[in-house]
């Protein structure tokens, strides 16, 4: 234990005379706007991806640079760009991820152009400001402020332009880690999956991805004579289908701490009201009767929370029928599962089965697993130094967190390296008014966008600039 105090203090002192070695100005904000800009306004929706617009971008500044790179492709139209600046070799590299490919887009129903990367009152809007060409833009203004300073580096550092996060990992990460590891091999992995939580302009907490839940949805497909719609019927596969649907949304499974999620409420405890500190507290007791109705309460007031706790159900699509007097043979329903990282899936579906209790409804996955579940320790160098920055940068501690959602970090830790999501500020304000992430006016603050590409190389200094 005490060589490790040793080890944390030597990169918290050290760090400060790393990062003073360059300092971003006005030319380089507007370098950092202009990139973002460009890689906004390729229209890589996915799907279909057509990633390569944005890979061709990043080659061309690259190719100015004299910045080495490789693209690694299964669909010539959906390539992975790899730039690598080297370092000494004392350590093991480090990762930088960002994913060229965003969700798709109903034109109609944004004021400001999806893909126009417009500037309005400190903000830029448009499809993937927030998820996730901010990032993206992020590293590759750090490999060619690298380049650019000739850093002295005891690791490689690598930035990782991947494609097919929206959903099609076998041509971005899962493509990666499979055929070609060794061009991203690391120790460490940066990547999009937390953010700094900003209310009313004030920065109030940061949330560092360090787990996050398995997507896998279920199907529920019910069976029953066709008919004509004049006529009830008890094995009627609209009414089966509705009845399990309604268990289904009832079920309550297990409540599951981890060290992610236990050190996440402790800490927020610290900083909230306290009747809603003493239910973060309960939500982690063993006793059942403490921790149930702390749960109860999140998930009628905090259900993102609640989520963070349990294995979560939605259903999501409902399909069947053809004519209103016509009984339909069959049914189906999706629902969209997020599994516990500690969920045995198996015994999952048959607890399911159980729940819905109709042998006239089969139960069974829409896919196979895609994205595995995993997680990265709090004990490592790279959090201790995300947690120094962002008290330096924002003036907050970090908070360690479980995603709700899914990022490709989890096809990254599965191969056991360590990744970490962080991401820029953004206000709490901004999803009821749909400016979020996968929303109808994405955007992001100017300024955010500027603290956190500084956040984030000032993260990469201390953890890879040469003592």
């Amino acid at each position: 234990m005490r060589i490790r105090l040793v080890l944390v203090s030597l990169v918290l002192v050290a760090a400060p005379t790393l990062q003073a070695q360059w300092k971003p100005d006005a030319a380089f904000e507007a370098e950092t706007l202009t990139h973002f800009q460009e890689l906004v306004r390729r229209d890589t929706s996915s799907p279909p991806g057509n990633e390569i617009r944005a890979v061709e971008y990043l080659k061309q500044v690259l190719d100015k640079e004299d910045i080495p790179y490789q693209v690694f492709a299964k669909d010539p139209q959906r390539p992975n760009l790899v730039a690598r600046i080297k370092g000494n070799g004392k350590k093991r590299p480090l990762l930088i991820m960002g994913h060229t490919d965003v969700v798709t887009v109903d034109p109609a129903k944004w004021t400001f152009k999806p893909f126009g990367a417009e500037r309005d009152g400190g903000y830029v809007y448009g499809r993937g400001t927030v998820d996730d060409k901010d990032n993206l833009v992020a590293g590759l203004m750090l490999v060619l402020t690298l380049k650019r300073t000739n850093a002295a580096l005891d690791r490689d550092v690598i930035l990782l332009a991947e494609s097919g996060e929206e959903g099609a990992p076998e041509v971005g990460a899962q493509f990666m880690v499979d055929n070609h590891l060794d061009a991203i091999n690391a120790e460490f992995c940066l990547a999009e999956g937390g953010g700094v939580v900003r209310t009313g302009g004030q920065v109030r907490r940061a949330n560092v991805g360090t787990t996050e839940k398995e997507p896998r949805a279920v199907e529920l497909i019910a069976r029953g004579p066709a008919g004509h719609g004049s006529v009830p019927s008890r094995n009627n596969a609209v009414t089966r289908l509705s009845t399990a649907i309604g268990r289904v949304a009832a079920w309550v499974p297990p409540l599951r701490v981890t060290e992610t999620t236990g050190t996440y409420f402790r800490k927020l405890a610290t900083t909230a009201p306290p009747d809603v500190a003493a239910r973060y507290r309960d939500v982690l007791s063993p006793d059942p009767k403490v921790s149930g109705p702390a749960a109860e309460w999140m998930l009628d007031n905090e259900p993102q929370h609640w989520s963070m706790l349990h294995t979560s159900l939605v259903p999501t699509i409902i399909g069947g029928g053809y004519r209103y007097n016509v009984i339909p043979s069959e049914t189906k329903a999706t629902l969209d599962v997020r599994l516990h990282p500690d969920e045995d899936q198996a015994s999952f579906l048959e607890s399911l089965k159980k729940v819905v209790n109709d042998p006239n409804i089969e139960v069974r996955w829409a896919r196979d697993r895609y994205r595995p579940a995993g997680a990265s320790p709090l004990g490592t160098e790279a959090f201790t130094v995300i947690e120094q920055q962002t008290k330096a940068h924002y003036g907050v501690d970090v908070l360690p967190t479980m995603s709700t959602g899914a990022t490709d970090m989890s096809q990254i830790r599965s191969k056991g390296i360590a990744c970490y999501g962080i991401g820029p500020a953004l206000d709490t304000e901004d999803g009821p008014k749909g400016f979020g992430a996968h929303s109808d006016q994405e955007r992001i603050p100017e300024a955010e966008l500027h603290r956190f590409v500084r956040f984030q190389y000032d993260i990469v200094m201390a953890l890879a600039g040469a003592r």
